[in-house]
């Protein structure tokens, strides 16, 4: 067990070991539905409508320009994703509790037999007096969570779908490094072409199923990051 133990801890610094002095490297672009993790969206699909044409009309319904509209439309185009979130929340519960209570148990008369109860208990007992219970419970309890979080960015995505009722399933990444330090941002989510402005952006909050993800690693995340047999202390011990 301490051998299996051991060789675990091994393999999980083997990737921190081998960038030592290097920065952390730049994932490769690739096309995200090769992802062995990517899988076609299936929503449910209102039934399918014919377009409406207007005979002798150079405009076409939906266009927002003249020629051609300029927004994603398509797999393989580019939407800008605006991710703006100014999330704050606080919340403070308070709980008190008390209850008291007294219970007592007699038999004054029990079909003449209470005057044998001195054969078996002193002669000091009252037998209309046999068990007294009393009891008292107090508690009280009190939290506050106070959470105050922003993040702004601008990140280009990938329309990888188009599903049967004309939404479209993006998903884009953008890698950032400084000095040592390497920020990797994720977004995707199913969107409406009618969200996407006339600048081929759309806002994060209009992004259904949306999944964002806003991290680091590289030197000042390592110092921040817990060792990994602190990590796994913290799981198997009891106390």
């Amino acid at each position: 067990m301490g051998a299996l133990f051991l060789a675990a801890l091994a393999l999980a610094g083997c990737e921190r070991l081998s960038e030592v002095g290097r920065a952390p490297a730049l994932a490769g672009i690739d096309n995200p539905t090769s992802d062995p993790r990517w899988r076609q969206v299936s929503m449910p699909m209102p039934s399918l409508e014919t377009p409406h044409v207007t005979a002798n009309s150079l405009w076409r319904p939906g266009s927002r320009t003249f020629l051609r509209d300029q927004r994603a439309a398509q797999p393989g185009d580019l939407v800008t994703v605006l991710v703006s979130i100014q999330d704050q929340a606080q919340l403070r519960n308070e709980t008190e509790r008390e209850r008291l209570g007294t219970d007592s148990f007699g038999v004054p008369q029990l079909l003449g037999l209470e005057a044998s109860f001195t054969r078996i208990f002193p002669n000091t007992i009252d037998p209309s007096r046999l068990v007294e219970t009393r009891g008292a419970q107090n508690a009280s309890g009190s939290g506050t969570i106070r959470r105050n979080e922003s993040v702004t960015l601008r990140v280009a995505a990938t329309v990888v779908q188009v599903l049967p009722n004309g939404n479209l399933v993006v998903t884009g990444r953008q890698q950032v490094r400084v000095n040592s330090e390497l920020r990797d941002m994720t977004v995707s989510g199913i969107i409406r072409p009618a969200d996407i402005a006339s600048d081929n952006t759309v806002r994060h909050d209009r992004l259904a199923e949306a999944r964002i993800a806003y991290g680091g690693r590289g030197t000042i995340s390592d110092v921040q990051r817990p060792r990994v047999g602190q990590e796994v202390l913290d799981i198997i011990l009891p106390f």
